[in-house]
């Protein structure tokens, strides 16, 4: 496997196996980057260029555009909008209240409950962007040659004897 092929090229195909060892891979690395604190945002920000080779080269492998990756990211925006918008904007009220009228147990219910809003925004992106993942790394990839290329090299299985 050529890992800079893989990590910082989105031309091309790569078949499910490589698809999910790139994937374990940027995984680790995001995961562990709060490790380094203040350069963690940075670490995810170079990341974001290897994410989006990997999976441009697995859409590409089943003839799909490598754009349909910012799929999951318009959603993950619209969700962070819209959160903020219903439930961003019931909070800021609700606080409002209680900083101008005084403690009220009703006004701590709306703030609350408006955080609730804003959750279930995150939960539905963070939903999309599983069933994405799991919809390119598990689709068969196409037989034959596509517009991106030559099918990727499979895993040869050698007779036993």
């Amino acid at each position: 496997m050529d890992w800079q092929a893989l990590f910082l090229s989105g031309d091309g195909r790569i078949g499910r196996k490589d698809f999910w060892i790139g994937v374990l891979i940027l995984f680790i690395a995001w995961t562990i980057a709060p490790i380094f604190h203040l350069l963690a945002p940075l670490i995810w920000v170079l990341l974001l260029y290897p994410w989006v080779c990997v999976f441009a080269k697995r859409l590409h492998d089943f003839g799909k555009s490598g754009w349909l990756i910012a799929i999951p990211f318009a959603v993950g925006a619209a969700a962070v909008c819209l959160g903020m918008l219903f439930g961003g904007l019931a909070a800021i009220g609700a606080l409002w209240g209680i900083a101008s009228e005084g403690l009220e147990p009703n006004a701590w219910a709306v703030a609350f409950g408006s955080l609730g809003i804003m959750a279930g925004f995150l939960a539905l992106a963070g939903v999309v962007k599983i069933v994405f993942v799991l919809w390119v790394g598990l689709s068969p990839g196409g037989p034959g040659e596509n517009r991106f290329g030559p099918p990727p090299a499979r895993d040869l299985v050698l007779p036993a004897g």
